[in-house]
């Protein structure tokens, strides 16, 4: 494990930003966090995955929304990239890597509320809620907030004013 960044790569990774019919985002409070750390569905990309097939299976292992219940909107046209702050280099991901690439994907979520199900195999939610782009700006751990902020203004046309 190392303090220094620059030798490691970035880990790849889909994100999905989930909005219901009137454009508010799907926000996820972290299980293993004790502060208050909201976050949409996200997570690492296996090797030879796609991309979208990533995002589509995260959404799926976090909140039990298949694809038959999502309507693809619109994707980022680049990779977006952060580095971890310093106190969690080296201790996350096994220090394997110095942050993430992620690749974002926006669905309109077509169902019901209750068929979103956080209580998962391996659940990473303790809850969850439809927020606004200013609260999930606000909620978000400080380190990713520049990535949501790119997130948000690639997808603001189809979100709640």
């Amino acid at each position: 494990m190392t303090n220094d960044p620059a030798p490691l790569p970035y880990r790849p990774c889909a994100g999905v930003m989930l909005i219901n019919r009137d454009g508010l985002i799907f926000a996820g409070r972290r299980i293993d966090s004790d502060a208050p750390a909201w976050q949409m569905p996200q997570g690492g990309i296996d090797p030879g995955e796609a991309p979208a097939a990533a995002g589509i299976r995260e959404l799926w292992e976090e909140t039990g929304v298949t694809a038959a219940l999502v309507q693809p909107l619109a994707e980022t046209p680049d990779w977006i990239t952060y580095d971890l702050p310093p106190e969690l280099l080296g201790k996350v991901w096994k220090g394997r890597y110095r942050g993430q690439m992620q690749r974002w994907f926006l669905y309109r979520f077509l169902g019901e509320d209750a068929q979103i199900d956080i209580a998962t195999d391996h659940p990473e939610f303790s809850e969850w809620r439809w927020i606004s782009a200013d609260e999930m700006l606000a909620a978000i751990v400080p380190f990713k907030r520049d990535v949501y902020a790119q997130v948000i203004a690639a997808f603001r046309p189809w979100l709640a004013a």
